[in-house]
């Protein structure tokens, strides 16, 4: 996972993604996930975004996948994506492969109108639809920032063959968020025995703490405030063994 703050310039957040994403590869990693608009970071509350926004075949999108290509890994990131409403782009995670390849996005769901904040003045919410990528003998489900808040979101996605938990945010420093943002890291990973990789901006506007978590809620290895990376290990056994131990997710019992 990387952690860093994004700015307004896009070249510049390129080059900091290629530093974090080639480091974390000869570390071993095979999968990096970079947080929520690491593109393009959201900037001033009255800061329009939809000149910003790019297409999914666009600069940013391509260079992404040059970057995955030369570091031979998969790379999850974010970046706002041009909508039908020029002014409201989408919030979307692109996956590249190591191939260089676009392979899936997810446009975020749910729109951070909280806390003071409206997301949806500046952005277009996308239809929530399970997003999977198959890693080996895990599957990693796609997640933004805010989605956190709403278990169903996690449910869904491991309902639909999601072991991993993908968080890439932006998560807004204030009163006690960054109580939220790891007590609701450990809750998805407890209440779906799956891991969850929360990789989160960092800086004057967001509390980065970017972690990974264990199927038992355990943090494998956590960030504080420091821009970089950290490398975990993930591993399908330890999954199967949780949810030997612990078959809650069998276990459920739902009216029909």
């Amino acid at each position: 996972m990387v952690q860093f703050e994004a700015s307004t310039d896009v070249e510049a957040n390129l080059e900091a993604i290629g530093r974090h994403v080639g480091g974390a590869a000869r570390d071993g990693a095979e999968l990096v996930v970079v947080p929520e608009a690491a593109m393009h970071d959201f900037g001033a509350p009255d800061l329009p975004l939809g000149p910003v926004a790019q297409p999914l075949d666009g600069p940013f999108v391509a260079s992404l996948g040059e970057l995955a290509r030369k570091a031979g890994v998969t790379v999850v990131a974010g970046m706002f994506e041009r909508s039908d409403h020029p002014a409201r782009p989408y919030n979307t995670l692109v996956v590249v492969t190591p191939s260089g390849d676009l392979a899936h996005r997810y446009r975020k769901a749910h729109l951070y109108d909280s806390f003071g904040y409206r997301e949806s003045d500046r952005l277009t919410a996308g239809a929530f639809e399970p997003v999977l990528v198959p890693m080996g003998e895990l599957t990693l489900g796609l997640m933004t920032c805010y989605d956190l808040r709403f278990p169903e979101v996690s449910r869904a996605l491991v309902d639909a063959g999601a072991d991993v938990l993908a968080v890439p945010a932006a998560w807004v420093r204030g009163p006690l968020k960054e109580d939220h943002w790891t007590t609701l890291l450990r809750a998805r990973a407890i209440e779906n025995t799956a891991y969850v990789v929360g990789a989160g901006q960092t800086g004057q506007t967001y509390i980065g703490c970017s972690a990974v978590v264990d199927a038992m809620g355990v943090a494998v290895v956590a960030m504080g405030a420091e821009e970089g990376y950290a490398v975990a290990d993930l591993q399908a056994s330890h999954l199967h063994e949780v949810r030997r131990r612990n078959p809650s997710l069998a276990n459920r019992r739902l009216a029909t």
